[in-house]
């Protein structure tokens, strides 16, 4: 069985229709704990009325501190990170729990797929099913989301993401200096990289429906995302030597579709050419800017 932690931040409704997707949707009886950021929405009432474990912190301190702090309460071996604006779409769980137990090793990096109402947000299938909480229509997205059609493949959708606890725990979760979030994920997955892991890959049949970025949607600051990506693929590059779409290129081979375990990156031309400008890059941010902003 699986520990699903869940970071909110006054997000009471889609966290809501999220926790009910998977107690009625999984195939498992898998374990629910949510770290509240702020709560001043009703969330700390609701989490209590319904017994899971939580915690809790005045402030929003970030997904990155949210999770790791979360974590420390899970009782099972598995851990999947989930938004908390995320429907999970019925045996998602059995999925991903069928092929940890068919690649028999504790390094790996399981992803599920995401379906998105709006073709314009990050996602892979596609399904107007709505795009808020107010016009969701569960009954049709439940009719159709098994008529879309998209293979397994490499790299990773991110969240929701499945990684063995042991796994979690020796690389620290993740890392806190991209807090409040941005860039953690690819640097979590670097940092499983370094331990072996081999093994990323998103499994099409575990699908969920992605609402998007609700709590910076619905705050109209597009902006402080813009801004965060931008100061997350600085400190990548500062941290790793190059940057979030060269490890996504070459390392994880995003979008690659076959059956094998990665491998190292190829070093051909376009290799060098794209870690030549990596490392221009971050020259200029070690001695102009001193780093990020």
């Amino acid at each position: 069985m699986i520990s699903i932690i869940i970071p909110t931040y006054n997000n009471l409704s889609y966290l809501k229709k999220c926790i009910d997707s998977i107690n009625k949707n999984s195939f498992y009886k898998n374990e629910i704990l949510v770290h509240i950021n702020q709560g001043n929405d009703g969330t700390i009432d609701y989490i209590k009325d319904t017994n899971i474990k939580f915690t809790y912190s005045s402030k929003n301190i970030g997904l990155c501190l949210a999770c790791n702090k979360i974590s420390k309460k899970s009782e099972f071996d598995l851990i999947l990170y989930s938004h908390d604006d995320m429907y999970f779409l019925p045996n998602w769980d059995k999925i991903l729990i069928e092929k940890v137990k068919e690649i028999k090793t504790k390094k790996f990096y399981l992803s599920s797929i995401m379906i998105n109402g709006d073709p314009m947000l990050r996602g892979h299938l596609n399904l107007n099913a709505g795009d808020t909480i107010d016009n969701f229509n569960e009954k049709y997205l439940l009719e159709n989301y098994k008529k879309l059609e998209h293979p397994d493949f490499d790299g990773s959708t991110w969240a929701p993401h499945l990684i063995h606890k042991e796994l979690w725990e020796k690389v620290g979760g993740f890392s806190e200096e991209f807090s409040p979030g941005a860039g953690s994920d690819p640097d979590l997955n670097m940092k499983l990289w370094n331990e072996g892991v081999r093994i990323f890959k998103c499994l099409n049949q575990s699908r969920v429906y992605h609402f998007g970025s609700i709590t910076i949607r619905k705050k109209g600051n597009n902006e402080f995302k813009k801004n965060q990506g931008s100061k997350a693929n600085k400190i990548f590059l500062l941290k790793w030597g190059f940057s979030i779409r060269f490890f996504k290129k070459y390392y994880l081979k995003s979008h690659y579709i076959h059956n094998e375990n990665l491998t190292e990156p190829k070093k051909g031309i376009s290799f060098y050419i794209d870690l030549f400008k990596d490392k221009v890059a971050l020259i200029y941010y070690k001695i102009i800017s001193k780093g990020p902003k």
